[in-house]
């Protein structure tokens, strides 16, 4: 008999078990559980079927039409499961822990395999990780204006042995109009959410954890409610670095993109950037002036993150002035003034 296990159950078991995902491709495509496998009991057609069958003939009719369309697969769901999981173990779910799932344990089951369920299915899992963003982990921002260098911080601070979140890498986008520029395309909000919530039950609850301060949204994801309501209570660390600076980091990680591209990332900031300013930085595009167009752009977005943080403001903010972009050694200040604070509060 498969094993019924809840989320948590699930999960846990899930760090060292084979997961199928016995959805349809098109659900699968939509958000699934990291590093699931995905052997669907129908392909995206077949379920549309069967779900008309449901609804408009009946129940027993929709069980019928699924196994006549389940029987050839047979051999193809065992050629899966060896490949699979040579061990012989096998955690599945589908959408709410019904009869796919059930049906495709039964027959692993029959064959020799050791199989769990999830309880509720993938929708029990979204359920529960929503409520695990909650989790009463110990955050630090970093934040700061449009090409503080926070993203190069962060990875330092990972380097030197600290507790990241890479949202940005998560999203595939760093967030502005140019932040798809060297993206391959960006999941669902759905699987972003699942490939954060990955990270963020692996975390060590006693140690800090450093997150890139951001909106709401990253490009076309959104932030879950609570991880973004968390993130605006935790103490953040607004980087300030030189304007001049800036400017020399934007053009260096944005000149090397064709001008086409540039120039329609501009175009849909056109409106809020304004008539003038984005008729000045499309002549300085023309003319390949990069840090003309660096500059007028960051004038745009300093105004923009003014007024993120006046609409959704972070509840704690130290600001740390900045020297140069090494970020190596502003990683290092970051952690040696959390352990003046932490020498504070003992």
């Amino acid at each position: 008999m498969p094993t019924q296990l809840t989320p948590d159950q699930f999960l846990k078991q899930a760090s060292h078990t084979p997961v199928l995902d016995v959805r349809s491709p098109g659900e699968h495509r939509q958000g699934h559980i990291p590093g699931a496998f995905n052997v669907p009991l129908f392909d995206n057609e077949e379920r549309a079927k069967v779900g008309t069958t449901y609804v408009k003939i009946g129940r027993e009719e929709a069980i019928d039409l699924g196994l006549e369309l389940v029987k050839p697969k047979f051999g193809r769901f065992l050629d899966a499961a060896r490949e699979i999981a040579p061990g012989r173990k096998l955690l599945i779910h589908c959408w709410r822990g019904g009869m796919r799932s059930e049906s495709l344990a039964g027959f692993y089951e029959e064959n020799g395999y050791e199989t769990g369920l999830l309880l509720g299915g993938y929708k029990a899992y979204r359920k529960y990780i929503r409520t695990e963003f909650s989790r009463p982990l110990k955050t630090i921002l970093i934040g700061g204006m449009t090409g503080s260098g926070k993203t190069e911080i962060l990875h330092a601070l990972s380097q030197q042995g600290e507790q990241i979140i890479d949202l940005e890498a998560l999203a595939n986008h760093k967030g502005s109009s140019f932040g798809h520029l060297g993206f391959d395309g960006q999941p669902t909000t759905e699987q972003f959410e699942n490939n954060l919530f990955a990270q963020w039950e692996s975390v060590d609850e006693t140690r800090p954890v450093w997150i890139e301060h951001e909106s709401n949204s990253i490009g076309t994801v959104f932030l879950p409610d609570t991880f973004f309501s968390k993130m605006n209570s935790s103490l953040m660390f607004r980087v300030n670095l030189p304007f001049d600076i800036r400017v020399k980091r934007i053009v260096h990680e944005y000149a090397q993109f064709p001008p086409e591209l540039l120039e329609n990332a501009l175009l849909r900031i056109r409106l809020r950037m304004g008539t003038f300013a984005h008729k000045q930085a499309l002549q300085a595009l023309g003319n390949r002036d990069f840090e003309k167009v660096a500059a007028i752009t960051l004038e745009y977005y300093d105004k923009t993150y003014a007024l993120a943080l006046e609409r959704h403001p972070v509840r704690n903010v130290i600001d740390i002035d900045m020297e140069n972009d090494a970020a190596e050694s502003n990683a290092d200040i970051l952690i040696q003034k959390v352990k003046q604070l932490d020498e504070i509060k003992l």
